[in-house]
């Protein structure tokens, strides 16, 4: 029978009991961790949030009665107890902060029982991902889940401490908004006044936080939930929060200083971590270049090399073809990996396949200095030297090469380098490396649409010195844009806006908009811009990605309280569900079934 809390305040945490004087009656509450029952004594591991304490229930202490009640106690009971702070009479548990410590308890009240759990309430269990979110109630109250919580909520905290002292205010902006339908999906909601007509649900606060640089207020941030409607990864939610800021009368390098310096602080109040400033810049080209992705992971080397030039010559058809087309010739040094076995080999081929390679092909260097490849027999001794010194290949050294396209070759080597970085454990997720990219392209090439589509939105700035190309080469068009990248994952990302009227209408008119399409979906902001608007400029953070990278975690599900699965269901809830008929009429709406393709 479940006992009240009448009369009886929790004095301390169970971590807490470490600041008590020894001798002390303290009062704890929680949750029984595990029981262990000696005859005389009975030794109950207690469990709060703030980590586990020993109980010692002896009959001397609590008494007949009390003693009774201790030997009906089982784990995730919910129990009270009033006890004196004692050092440990056995041995200490050097793992926990109140290792040499124990409370001996003199009362106790049973404030609510439990049914055996369908998995242990323990650190790193290897329970199927299912089970853990269909009981994501039971989930939470495990230490490492509740660690990365109180992390997440220490960070929030930070940073709007931080904000707040550099002049930002907080500022919240609508959940149901108008569709922009440029980019991902949106999530739809009906209304039931305006018959036929349909909220979104914000993919981010874009226009918004814009409109209130309008309207003078200077310096604005939120912690906003934005939504998206698309496909879910280890990184990706349907629902995602983010740390959403805009600045006005700014330029790049203002934007960049002030969230260096959030980083630098929210990394060391929260894990300890020096964030060293300056944080590296670099170029997308530049990124590219070198690592094959936009958000280059540079814990580590084994960076591509453009090796055109040296094979351009050379009898190897498969490097030929590429470099007639248009396309180029890259490779990595697998440092001291020659010895790899050709299985390995073999699978590190498929997997670069998987990012549209034809093929992988690949050099071994010997200790002897001779050479075991794929290609080796197509070239000249002359010209696989020269290729092993462009490479500063050396005995013991793998090479891998892709021939194509600059794009597939870029990510065939980008995400190779990767893959053998995972294999070899060259990926510390204790140690972090940030990184700016900046001069990303204004305007990627659609073949789908056959046009241009901003690579981040329609209000991005071009850098000045590339305006003349608007009209000439937009593709060659760099954007006044910026990313942070930790350990290979952007966290964040952001621009310089438009301000002007004559380069906002040239952005709409290459990204193929009419002034009446144009002014249907973005016409509020557009009025907006007629009444005096400022420069501004903005960055937002993945905040999941960020607590995720803050805690070694390798899912975002592990540092969200309620997350989704992969095919954006709850399986806690059982959301989505189906609602009430009456529910559809009153919005007007019915449910089409899809018919099925009947197969012949």
């Amino acid at each position: 029978m479940a006992e009240s809390m009448k009369g009886l305040k929790r004095s301390h945490r169970c971590a807490e009991t470490v600041n008590a004087p020894v001798g002390s009656t303290v009062t704890v509450m929680g949750w029984v961790q595990k029981r262990r029952n000696l005859g005389s004594l009975i030794f109950a591991d207690l469990r709060d949030r703030s980590g586990i304490l020993q109980i010692v229930f002896d009959e001397n202490d609590i008494g007949p009665e009390g003693f009774e009640k201790a030997e009906k106690i089982r784990s995730e009971f919910v129990i009270a107890v009033e006890g004196r702070l004692e050092k440990r009479g056995g041995a200490v548990n050097e793992n926990l902060a109140t290792g040499e410590l124990e409370v001996r308890a003199t009362s106790l009240r049973i404030l609510s029982e439990s049914e055996t759990p369908p998995f242990p309430i323990e650190e790193h269990i290897q329970t199927k991902d299912e089970l853990r979110l269909k009981y994501r109630f039971l989930d939470l109250r495990r230490p490492n889940l509740q660690r990365n919580l109180m992390l997440r909520s220490l960070v929030a905290t930070e940073v709007r401490a931080f904000l707040a002292e550099e002049g930002f205010l907080e500022i919240e902006t609508p959940i149901l908004i108008k569709s922009t339908p440029e980019g991902a999906r949106d999530y739809l909601v009906p209304s039931r006044i305006h018959t036929g007509n349909f909220y979104a649900l914000p993919q981010s606060p874009q226009l918004y936080k814009q409109l209130l640089m309008c309207s003078g207020y200077d310096r604005y941030f939120q912690i906003a939930k934005c939504f998206r409607d698309e496909d879910l990864r280890a990184d990706r939610q349907p629902e995602f929060t983010q740390i959403d800021m805009e600045l006005s009368f700014v330029d790049i390098d203002d934007v960049i200083d002030v969230n260096e310096r959030l980083l630098a602080r929210i990394f060391k109040k929260a894990i300890g971590v020096d964030v060293p400033l300056p944080i590296p810049r670099m170029t997308w080209q530049e990124a590219m270049d070198r690592f094959g992705s936009d958000k280059p992971d540079i814990r580590f080397g084994m960076e591509l090399k453009d090796v055109s030039d040296v094979v351009k010559d050379c009898g190897f058809s498969v490097f030929k073809n590429a470099l007639e087309n248009g396309g180029s010739v890259r490779g990595i040094n697998a440092d001291g990996q020659g010895h790899m076995p050709r299985k390995k080999i073999d699978a590190l081929v498929e997997f670069a396949k998987g990012y549209g390679a034809k093929g992988l092909a690949y050099l071994a260097i010997n200790e002897d200095g001779t050479y075991k490849s794929s290609f080796a027999k197509f070239m000249t001794e002359e010209e696989l030297k020269a290729l092993v010194e462009r490479m500063e290949g050396k005995p013991g050294d793998l090479l891998f090469f892709a021939a194509d396209k600059n794009k597939v070759v870029w990510d065939v080597l980008g995400n190779l380098r990767l893959e053998i970085a995972r294999n070899l454990g060259l990926l510390k997720k204790n140690e972090y490396k940030f990184l700016w990219v900046t001069e990303f392209p204004l305007l990627e090439w659609s073949e789908d649409q056959g046009r241009y589509v901003a690579m981040h939105h329609p209000f991005t700035m071009p850098m000045e010195e590339d305006l003349d190309k608007l009209d000439t080469d937009p593709g060659a068009v760099r954007a006044k844009a910026y990313d942070i990248v930790l350990n290979g994952t952007e966290i964040g990302g952001g621009s310089v806006r438009i301000h002007q009227d004559d380069i906002q209408s040239k952005m709409f008119e290459i990204l193929g908009f009419t002034p009446e399409r144009a002014e249907d979906q973005f016409g509020f902001l557009l009025r907006a811009f007629r009444y005096g608007v400022p420069p501004h400029a903005g960055l937002a953070y993945g905040l999941d990605r960020l607590i995720m990278l803050m805690a070694e975690e390798d899912s975002i599900r592990e540092v969200i309280a309620f997350p989704k699965v992969k095919d954006a269901s709850c399986l806690m809830t059982g959301a989505p569900g189906i609602v009430e008929e009456k529910q559809l009429e009153e919005l007007c709406l019915k449910v089409a079934e899809k018919e099925q393709k009947k197969e012949e």
